[in-house]
């Protein structure tokens, strides 16, 4: 990377997840961090629905010709999400909490699908 600046697909991957954080929090959601890295994976979105924990994958793809943004979410990336949500409840003390996990898949027309409760431990 030359000065701090992301690659092309990174830059559209930032780009993306800003567009589902704000559609999300026009929904009520309220935001909890970002990026939450570890070394079982990474939670590209965590947020709050009330009293529930919502993890959130953000996935674009630009055409749906291998399936689409709903598509590349495979067990194992199931697994590393769940692995990492694990983690963060963990270090964060959320025990009890009661945890969701959602996808936010967006097309290259910027067409943005939510599924709620996509996956569950």
């Amino acid at each position: 990377m030359l000065f701090g600046k992301k690659p092309p697909h990174l830059q559209k991957g930032s780009q993306a997840e800003q567009q589902a954080l704000k559609f999300l929090q026009q929904q009520g959601l309220q935001w909890c961090c970002s990026n939450y890295r570890c070394k079982s994976g990474e939670l590209d979105l965590v947020m709050l629905d009330g009293p529930v924990l919502v993890v959130v994958e953000v996935r674009y793809r630009q055409s749906a010709q291998f399936g689409g943004a709903e598509a590349s979410i495979t067990w194992k990336k199931q697994a590393r999400i769940i692995a990492a949500t694990q983690h963060y409840v963990i270090i964060n003390k959320l025990s009890n909490a009661v945890i969701r996990f959602d996808v936010v898949a967006i097309s290259g027309d910027n067409r943005l699908n939510w599924i709620k409760n996509a996956f569950q431990t």
